[in-house]
């Protein structure tokens, strides 16, 4: 029982920590709403040409715009989070420390993301939406258990994503600077969730394709379960088998990964 209670304390601290930069969180609401502003009435000319592109309505469309923008720090769609500080410990060889540790590295690690991504979609989330809401026309259910579905396919797809950068972070092992992946890992989580445009406007094969990848898990897949497009009981279990199909892989990659890359820890300079 004691374990599951640290990782409850790790979650809360990583809450607290990001609660406390007060000014970065408003900056960070105002940056949200101007680009959900742009990308708003960007959609609305697109979707004035082609009406119902990919499926979506402009209500669902502009929807999802500020689906987007309430999880874009939460679901960390442009890196960040947890990923620069345990890279910059790697480098420095401080995850020795961590290493000795009576816990799992990776446990601590996703605690304390979930803790940051708890704060960041109160902190930084609601409020963008709301605007959105008060300015646009947009497609939000009425009913409570639709919003308790989107909140599990939300923790969910944080945990996917999670999963993603510390398979990204542990490359560091490898590497004296680790940026370059870094940067790498946004590009992708930026066109692959669907942060750019929603995937169900990709034509093809190739919108067959970005559909399966795990990157759909943290954005396409939450927005499209508040947006009723999984409707029905059959529906909202895809898109949660999906999710959570893609956290064990992922999360079991970057265990074995974290394995490998831990057998032999040089400390560089020491």
């Amino acid at each position: 029982m004691r374990l599951p209670r640290l990782y409850f304390a790790v979650a809360g601290s990583g809450f607290r920590r990001y609660a406390t930069y007060r000014m970065a969180t408003a900056a960070g609401v105002f940056t949200n709403t101007i680009f959900g502003f742009i990308l708003a009435y960007t959609f609305i000319a697109l979707w004035n040409e082609r009406p119902q592109l990919g499926g979506y309505d402009q209500s669902q469309a502009l929807t999802f715009v500020w689906i987007g923008q309430a999880l874009l720090a939460s679901a960390a769609l442009m890196g960040g989070g947890f990923q620069d500080e345990f890279q910059e410990r790697i480098r420095t060889g401080d995850v020795a420390i961590d290493l000795y540790r009576p816990i799992d590295l990776q446990m601590w690690w996703l605690a304390s993301d979930l803790g940051r991504a708890a704060f960041h979609l109160v902190g930084r989330g609601v409020v963008p939406l709301v605007v959105g809401a008060f300015a646009f026309e947009l497609a939000l259910p009425g009913s409570l258990l639709v919003w308790a579905l989107f909140l599990l396919s939300v923790f969910l797809g944080v945990v996917v994503s999670f999963a993603l950068r510390y398979l990204f972070a542990l490359c560091g092992f490898w590497l004296l600077d680790a940026s370059g992946l870094g940067a790498l890992s946004m590009l992708l989580s930026l066109f692959f969730s669907g942060m750019m445009l929603p995937l169900n406007v990709f034509p093809g094969a190739l919108g067959e394709i970005v559909r399966w990848l795990p990157w759909a898990a943290t954005l396409q897949v939450p927005a499209d379960v508040l947006l009723g497009v999984r409707q029905g009981g059959a529906g909202i279990a895809g898109a949660f088998g999906f999710q959570s199909v893609w956290a064990l892989v992922l999360l079991g990659c970057g265990r074995l990964l974290q394995k490998v890359a831990t057998r032999r820890v040089v400390v560089q300079g020491g």
